[in-house]
Protein backbone atom coordinates (compact mmCIF):
# COMPACT_ATOMS: atom_id res chain seq x y z
CA UNK A 1 0.00 0.00 0.00
CA UNK A 2 1.62 3.48 -1.06
CA UNK A 3 1.71 5.68 1.72
CA UNK A 4 0.51 9.78 1.22
CA UNK A 5 4.02 10.96 1.61
CA UNK A 6 5.32 8.51 -1.57
CA UNK A 7 2.38 10.03 -3.31
CA UNK A 8 3.02 14.09 -2.40
CA UNK A 9 5.00 16.03 -5.49
CA UNK A 10 7.58 19.25 -4.34
CA UNK A 11 8.28 21.83 -6.45
CA UNK A 12 11.77 23.69 -5.68
CA UNK A 13 12.57 26.84 -7.50
CA UNK A 14 15.93 29.05 -7.17
CA UNK A 15 15.70 32.59 -7.89
CA UNK A 16 18.11 35.91 -7.63
CA UNK A 17 17.26 39.52 -7.34
CA UNK A 18 19.94 41.14 -9.32
CA UNK A 19 18.95 44.48 -8.02
CA UNK A 20 19.80 43.94 -4.20
CA UNK A 21 22.16 46.13 -3.62
CA UNK A 22 23.04 43.52 -0.63
CA UNK A 23 23.46 41.17 -2.35
CA UNK A 24 25.56 42.61 -4.93
CA UNK A 25 27.72 43.99 -2.17
CA UNK A 26 28.00 40.43 -0.84
CA UNK A 27 29.60 39.12 -4.47
CA UNK A 28 31.17 41.60 -5.48
CA UNK A 29 33.50 41.07 -2.30
CA UNK A 30 34.39 37.43 -3.64
CA UNK A 31 34.25 38.27 -7.67
CA UNK A 32 37.22 37.00 -9.89
CA UNK A 33 37.24 38.31 -13.25
CA UNK A 34 38.38 34.84 -14.18
CA UNK A 35 35.77 32.79 -12.94
CA UNK A 36 32.88 35.34 -12.35
CA UNK A 37 29.98 35.62 -14.82
CA UNK A 38 28.59 39.40 -15.12
CA UNK A 39 26.58 38.91 -18.02
CA UNK A 40 23.88 41.17 -17.51
CA UNK A 41 21.67 38.47 -18.72
CA UNK A 42 22.14 36.15 -16.07
CA UNK A 43 20.60 38.28 -13.60
CA UNK A 44 18.36 40.95 -14.87
CA UNK A 45 14.60 41.02 -13.82
CA UNK A 46 12.01 40.13 -16.32
CA UNK A 47 8.96 41.05 -14.41
CA UNK A 48 7.19 37.56 -14.65
CA UNK A 49 7.51 35.54 -11.28
CA UNK A 50 4.20 36.17 -10.20
CA UNK A 51 3.20 34.53 -13.36
CA UNK A 52 5.50 30.95 -12.26
CA UNK A 53 3.42 31.22 -9.11
CA UNK A 54 -0.10 31.60 -11.12
CA UNK A 55 0.75 28.98 -12.94
CA UNK A 56 1.77 26.57 -10.62
CA UNK A 57 -1.75 27.36 -8.61
CA UNK A 58 -3.94 27.19 -11.70
CA UNK A 59 -2.52 24.24 -13.19
CA UNK A 60 -0.88 21.73 -10.53
CA UNK A 61 -2.80 22.52 -7.79
CA UNK A 62 -1.66 19.33 -6.60
CA UNK A 63 1.56 20.70 -5.44
CA UNK A 64 2.30 19.45 -1.88
CA UNK A 65 5.30 22.01 -1.21
CA UNK A 66 7.20 24.83 -3.15
CA UNK A 67 10.54 25.50 -1.75
CA UNK A 68 11.76 28.71 -2.60
CA UNK A 69 15.03 28.91 -2.74
CA UNK A 70 16.52 32.08 -2.08
CA UNK A 71 20.32 34.14 -1.44
CA UNK A 72 17.76 35.89 1.01
CA UNK A 73 16.03 38.20 -0.64
CA UNK A 74 12.05 37.64 -0.91
CA UNK A 75 9.95 39.54 -3.84
CA UNK A 76 7.62 42.62 -2.15
CA UNK A 77 4.24 40.86 -3.56
CA UNK A 78 5.14 37.16 -2.25
CA UNK A 79 2.58 36.33 0.41
CA UNK A 80 4.86 34.07 2.98
CA UNK A 81 2.20 33.15 4.68
CA UNK A 82 1.05 31.02 1.92
CA UNK A 83 0.98 27.06 3.95
CA UNK A 84 2.43 25.83 0.90
CA UNK A 85 4.99 27.79 0.44
CA UNK A 86 8.97 27.63 2.30
CA UNK A 87 11.48 29.90 1.66
CA UNK A 88 14.78 28.37 2.03
CA UNK A 89 18.45 30.50 2.21
CA UNK A 90 21.06 29.21 0.70
CA UNK A 91 22.65 28.63 4.27
CA UNK A 92 19.88 26.60 5.14
CA UNK A 93 20.84 23.52 3.53
CA UNK A 94 24.29 24.31 2.03
CA UNK A 95 27.34 22.73 3.94
CA UNK A 96 28.78 26.17 5.06
CA UNK A 97 32.17 25.58 3.70
CA UNK A 98 30.39 26.11 0.71
CA UNK A 99 29.08 29.53 1.15
CA UNK A 100 28.30 32.24 0.10
CA UNK A 101 27.90 30.85 -3.19
CA UNK A 102 27.14 32.57 -6.27
CA UNK A 103 27.53 28.88 -8.52
CA UNK A 104 23.99 27.68 -9.81
CA UNK A 105 25.62 24.37 -9.95
CA UNK A 106 26.30 24.40 -6.69
CA UNK A 107 22.68 25.47 -5.04
CA UNK A 108 21.69 22.72 -7.28
CA UNK A 109 24.08 20.10 -6.33
CA UNK A 110 22.61 20.28 -2.79
CA UNK A 111 18.87 20.28 -3.24
CA UNK A 112 18.59 17.09 -2.21
CA UNK A 113 19.79 18.27 1.69
CA UNK A 114 16.69 20.70 2.02
CA UNK A 115 15.04 19.54 5.00
CA UNK A 116 11.36 18.19 4.34
CA UNK A 117 11.95 17.72 0.70
CA UNK A 118 10.15 14.87 -0.45
CA UNK A 119 11.36 12.02 -2.36
CA UNK A 120 9.92 13.48 -5.48
CA UNK A 121 10.39 17.04 -6.47
CA UNK A 122 10.17 18.86 -9.49
CA UNK A 123 13.14 21.45 -10.01
CA UNK A 124 12.67 24.67 -12.09
CA UNK A 125 14.82 27.51 -13.53
CA UNK A 126 12.71 30.81 -12.40
CA UNK A 127 12.37 31.33 -16.35
CA UNK A 128 10.55 28.24 -16.85
CA UNK A 129 6.87 28.65 -16.53
CA UNK A 130 3.59 26.11 -16.54
CA UNK A 131 1.10 27.21 -19.12
CA UNK A 132 -1.41 24.30 -19.08
CA UNK A 133 -3.29 22.07 -16.80
CA UNK A 134 -0.80 19.25 -15.61
CA UNK A 135 -1.29 15.69 -14.07
CA UNK A 136 1.19 14.44 -11.06
CA UNK A 137 1.55 11.49 -13.33
CA UNK A 138 2.93 14.22 -15.95
CA UNK A 139 6.23 14.16 -13.54
CA UNK A 140 5.67 10.92 -11.91
CA UNK A 141 4.34 7.33 -13.20
CA UNK A 142 4.41 4.68 -11.25
CA UNK A 143 7.18 6.66 -9.09
CA UNK A 144 9.57 7.07 -11.77
CA UNK A 145 10.36 10.98 -13.40
CA UNK A 146 8.78 11.68 -16.57
CA UNK A 147 11.48 12.41 -19.11
CA UNK A 148 12.19 12.33 -22.61
CA UNK A 149 15.40 10.13 -23.28
CA UNK A 150 17.31 11.20 -26.55
CA UNK A 151 20.98 11.43 -27.51
CA UNK A 152 22.84 14.52 -28.83
CA UNK A 153 25.90 15.97 -29.83
CA UNK A 154 27.09 18.57 -27.63
CA UNK A 155 28.64 21.28 -29.68
CA UNK A 156 31.52 23.16 -27.64
CA UNK A 157 30.77 26.94 -27.75
CA UNK A 158 33.54 28.11 -25.60
CA UNK A 159 31.53 31.77 -25.21
CA UNK A 160 28.79 29.92 -23.35
CA UNK A 161 31.08 27.90 -19.82
CA UNK A 162 27.98 26.23 -18.98
CA UNK A 163 28.64 23.84 -22.16
CA UNK A 164 30.95 22.53 -20.11
CA UNK A 165 28.57 20.47 -17.96
CA UNK A 166 27.16 18.43 -20.54
CA UNK A 167 30.48 17.09 -21.07
CA UNK A 168 30.85 16.13 -17.34
CA UNK A 169 27.58 15.29 -17.08
CA UNK A 170 28.28 12.62 -20.16
CA UNK A 171 31.19 11.77 -18.49
CA UNK A 172 29.87 10.21 -15.57
CA UNK A 173 27.35 8.04 -17.28
CA UNK A 174 30.10 6.76 -19.72
CA UNK A 175 31.62 5.70 -16.28
CA UNK A 176 29.08 3.51 -15.09
CA UNK A 177 26.60 2.49 -18.02
CA UNK A 178 28.04 0.46 -21.01
CA UNK A 179 26.31 2.41 -23.85
CA UNK A 180 24.72 -0.36 -26.17
CA UNK A 181 24.12 -2.59 -23.27
CA UNK A 182 22.12 0.04 -21.38
CA UNK A 183 20.22 1.21 -24.25
CA UNK A 184 19.61 -2.51 -25.41
CA UNK A 185 18.23 -2.98 -21.74
CA UNK A 186 15.51 -0.19 -21.89
CA UNK A 187 15.26 -0.17 -25.37
CA UNK A 188 11.31 0.54 -25.21
CA UNK A 189 12.03 3.79 -22.87
CA UNK A 190 14.68 5.08 -25.62
CA UNK A 191 12.95 4.30 -29.04
CA UNK A 192 9.47 5.56 -28.60
CA UNK A 193 7.07 7.42 -31.12
CA UNK A 194 6.79 9.56 -27.55
CA UNK A 195 10.00 11.42 -28.80
CA UNK A 196 9.05 12.44 -32.34
CA UNK A 197 11.44 13.87 -34.54
CA UNK A 198 13.75 13.96 -31.60
CA UNK A 199 14.03 10.63 -32.13
CA UNK A 200 16.17 10.70 -35.09
CA UNK A 201 18.72 11.75 -33.19
CA UNK A 202 19.02 8.77 -31.33
CA UNK A 203 18.50 6.63 -34.52
CA UNK A 204 21.79 8.82 -35.78
CA UNK A 205 23.93 8.44 -33.36
CA UNK A 206 23.45 4.63 -31.99
CA UNK A 207 26.82 3.68 -34.24
CA UNK A 208 28.99 5.80 -31.25
CA UNK A 209 31.50 3.22 -29.24
CA UNK A 210 30.05 5.42 -26.31
CA UNK A 211 26.83 7.96 -24.72
CA UNK A 212 27.98 10.89 -27.16
CA UNK A 213 25.62 13.27 -24.85
CA UNK A 214 22.15 13.53 -23.73
CA UNK A 215 19.40 16.21 -24.93
CA UNK A 216 19.06 19.10 -22.57
CA UNK A 217 16.34 20.96 -22.91
CA UNK A 218 15.60 23.81 -20.80
CA UNK A 219 12.75 22.72 -18.70
CA UNK A 220 11.76 21.62 -15.21
CA UNK A 221 13.26 18.52 -14.91
CA UNK A 222 11.41 15.70 -12.30
CA UNK A 223 13.70 14.09 -9.74
CA UNK A 224 14.13 11.53 -7.19
CA UNK A 225 16.00 12.65 -4.04
CA UNK A 226 17.62 9.30 -3.88
CA UNK A 227 19.51 9.69 -7.16
CA UNK A 228 21.11 12.64 -5.86
CA UNK A 229 22.29 10.70 -2.35
CA UNK A 230 23.19 8.26 -4.68
CA UNK A 231 25.73 10.15 -7.11
CA UNK A 232 26.70 12.21 -4.09
CA UNK A 233 28.08 9.08 -2.71
CA UNK A 234 29.91 7.83 -5.56
CA UNK A 235 31.21 10.82 -7.24
CA UNK A 236 31.74 13.23 -3.92
CA UNK A 237 34.99 14.57 -4.69
CA UNK A 238 33.80 15.68 -8.27
CA UNK A 239 30.44 17.48 -6.64
CA UNK A 240 32.41 18.79 -3.65
CA UNK A 241 35.24 20.39 -5.76
CA UNK A 242 32.06 21.99 -7.64
CA UNK A 243 30.39 23.50 -5.02
CA UNK A 244 34.03 24.71 -3.90
CA UNK A 245 33.63 27.53 -6.75
CA UNK A 246 32.03 29.93 -5.38
CA UNK A 247 30.94 30.90 -9.22
CA UNK A 248 30.48 28.81 -12.21
CA UNK A 249 33.12 27.15 -13.85
CA UNK A 250 34.37 25.37 -16.46
CA UNK A 251 34.59 22.29 -14.91
CA UNK A 252 31.89 21.85 -12.70
CA UNK A 253 29.07 19.29 -12.19
CA UNK A 254 25.68 20.08 -12.66
CA UNK A 255 21.97 18.93 -11.96
CA UNK A 256 22.44 17.51 -15.79
CA UNK A 257 24.30 14.75 -14.26
CA UNK A 258 21.85 13.87 -11.89
CA UNK A 259 19.16 13.72 -15.14
CA UNK A 260 21.20 11.49 -16.68
CA UNK A 261 21.74 9.09 -14.38
CA UNK A 262 17.96 8.58 -13.45
CA UNK A 263 17.93 8.75 -17.74
CA UNK A 264 20.49 6.01 -18.35
CA UNK A 265 19.47 3.62 -15.16
CA UNK A 266 16.37 3.10 -16.50
CA UNK A 267 14.87 4.97 -13.87
CA UNK A 268 12.12 7.02 -16.06
CA UNK A 269 9.34 6.89 -18.02
CA UNK A 270 8.96 8.28 -21.14
CA UNK A 271 7.46 11.69 -21.78
CA UNK A 272 6.18 13.16 -24.96
CA UNK A 273 8.31 15.68 -26.56
CA UNK A 274 5.16 17.64 -26.77
CA UNK A 275 4.76 18.33 -23.28
CA UNK A 276 7.02 21.63 -23.44
CA UNK A 277 9.39 23.71 -25.25
CA UNK A 278 12.26 25.72 -24.16
CA UNK A 279 12.83 29.34 -26.54
CA UNK A 280 16.16 31.10 -26.74
CA UNK A 281 15.92 34.87 -27.09
CA UNK A 282 18.77 35.83 -28.78
CA UNK A 283 19.72 37.15 -32.08
CA UNK A 284 19.67 35.03 -35.28
CA UNK A 285 17.39 32.34 -32.80
CA UNK A 286 13.76 32.29 -31.45
CA UNK A 287 11.71 35.33 -32.07
CA UNK A 288 9.46 37.12 -29.20
CA UNK A 289 6.72 36.28 -31.65
CA UNK A 290 7.21 32.44 -31.83
CA UNK A 291 7.22 32.38 -27.52
CA UNK A 292 4.14 34.83 -27.04
CA UNK A 293 2.29 32.50 -29.61
CA UNK A 294 3.07 29.67 -27.70
CA UNK A 295 2.28 30.69 -24.62
CA UNK A 296 -1.64 32.94 -25.73
CA UNK A 297 -2.30 29.59 -27.77
CA UNK A 298 -1.37 26.93 -24.92
CA UNK A 299 0.59 24.80 -27.35
CA UNK A 300 2.48 23.05 -24.59
CA UNK A 301 2.45 22.65 -20.83
CA UNK A 302 5.17 23.87 -19.95
CA UNK A 303 7.65 26.61 -21.78
CA UNK A 304 11.34 27.94 -20.68
CA UNK A 305 12.39 30.87 -22.03
CA UNK A 306 16.40 31.76 -22.11
CA UNK A 307 17.26 35.07 -21.69
CA UNK A 308 19.76 35.45 -24.75
CA UNK A 309 21.88 38.52 -25.97
CA UNK A 310 19.21 41.07 -26.52
CA UNK A 311 20.30 44.98 -26.47
CA UNK A 312 18.45 46.83 -23.66
CA UNK A 313 15.71 48.49 -25.75
CA UNK A 314 14.78 44.95 -27.00
CA UNK A 315 14.59 43.24 -23.74
CA UNK A 316 12.17 46.10 -22.69
CA UNK A 317 9.63 45.58 -25.60
CA UNK A 318 10.22 41.44 -25.05
CA UNK A 319 10.10 41.61 -21.75
CA UNK A 320 6.60 43.48 -21.99
CA UNK A 321 5.34 41.50 -24.43
CA UNK A 322 5.74 38.22 -22.43
CA UNK A 323 3.95 39.79 -19.13
CA UNK A 324 1.46 40.58 -21.59
CA UNK A 325 0.99 37.66 -22.78
CA UNK A 326 0.96 35.49 -19.40
CA UNK A 327 -1.34 38.09 -18.34
CA UNK A 328 -4.16 36.77 -21.22
CA UNK A 329 -4.08 33.14 -19.41
CA UNK A 330 -2.95 34.37 -15.99
CA UNK A 331 -4.87 37.53 -15.36
CA UNK A 332 -5.90 36.33 -11.55
CA UNK A 333 -3.61 36.64 -8.60
CA UNK A 334 -2.82 33.80 -6.88
CA UNK A 335 -2.76 33.08 -3.08
CA UNK A 336 0.68 33.21 -3.50
CA UNK A 337 0.36 36.96 -3.68
CA UNK A 338 -0.21 39.77 -1.22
Amino acid sequence: MRTRNEDQIDFVITWVDGNDPDWKEEKNRFTSTSEDDNRVQRFRDWNNLQYWFRGVEKFAPYVHKIYFITWGHIPAWLNINNKKLIIIKHSDYMPSKYLPSFNSNAIELNMHRIKGLSEKFVYFNDDVFLIRPTKPSDFFYHGKPCDSATLNVHCLDANFGFNYAAYQAIGVINKYFPFHQTIKRNWSKWFTLKYGKNLLRTIYLLPCPRFPGIYQPHLANAFLKSTFTELWEKESEAFDETCSHRFRNKLDYSQWTMRNYQLASGNFHPRSYRFGKSFFLEKNKDSIDDVVSYIRHQKGKMIGINDGDLTEEIFLHDRDELCRAFESILPDKSSFEK
